[in-house]
């Protein structure tokens, strides 16, 4: 069995965010990465779960400059066997899903995986649009896979209760909460990845469909308002004209 897992940088959860280029560029001054946890607890660790049952290769896919080819060694020190990195500044999830197909096509993968969203962007995009370039089956937000020959049982859950469906691969997931346990990589699985292999490509011609106009940050917390227990009627209009639930 042959898989990619797409892979992706993100923000550390504690990193200040700031805005550059006029509000239409995420500047990256002091800003520490690591690889996005729903690509890497789940996506790569149910990879490699079922290469270890069933043989085969984990190949990671990730569209980027050389600055993030310590983020890519991280992924290869969970366990993966070997990554592409496409040699280009991701700008959207629509060039980013070119650039992968680009590459996935005629290289026989059985599997394409990614994570279900990133926690930066939390679009959950680049699935459906993967997929959709490469003509494959989809399924997303998937918590449990197994397959059997090349035929993969998939569940997802649904409002309520689960969803179960046997899909022909190949076929592209996104992988969310439940698909895998995270794994520590140990000191030897970090000193071997410096080892493994980092193909570097060339990015293929792309025409982007929408650009970033603007970024904004969330309005900062105000205080808490005080009032007094029998004033119901200031109550009713901060609820109105102020908090705009009534």
């Amino acid at each position: 069995m042959k898989i990619l897992v797409c892979i992706s940088k993100t923000p550390e959860t504690t990193a200040k965010i700031a805005f550059t280029d006029g509000d239409t560029k995420f500047s990256e001054d002091g800003v520490q990465y690591i690889l996005n946890p729903y690509d890497e607890w789940y996506a790569l660790v149910r990879a490699l779960e079922l290469v270890e049952a069933n043989g085969g290769e984990v190949v990671l896919g990730h569209v980027g400059p050389a600055a993030n080819d310590s983020i890519i060694r991280k992924g290869l020190a969970v366990g993966a066997n070997r990554a592409v990195r496409i040699d280009a500044d991701p700008t959207s999830a629509e060039m980013v899903a070119q650039q992968i197909a680009g590459h996935a096509r005629g290289e026989g993968y059985d599997l394409i995986i990614c994570g279900k969203e990133t926690i930066d962007y939390n679009g959950a995009l680049l699935g459906g649009l993967l997929a959709a370039e490469l003509n494959l089956p989809y399924v997303s937000f998937v918590s449990h896979l197994e397959v059997v020959d090349s035929e993969f049982t998939v569940t997802r859950d649904i409002e309520g209760g689960v969803e179960v469906s046997k899909v022909n691969g190949p076929i592209v997931i996104s992988a969310s909460k439940g698909l895998a346990e995270q794994r520590i990589p140990k000191m030897k699985d970090i000193m071997m990845s410096k080892r493994k292999t980092i193909d570097v490509i060339p990015a293929i011609s792309t025409d982007a469909t929408a650009t970033i106009v603007k970024y904004s940050l969330p309005q900062g917390k105000q205080g808490v308002k005080m009032l007094d227990i029998d004033n119901m009627d200031e109550l009713v209009r901060l609820l109105n004209e102020e908090a705009k639930v009534l």
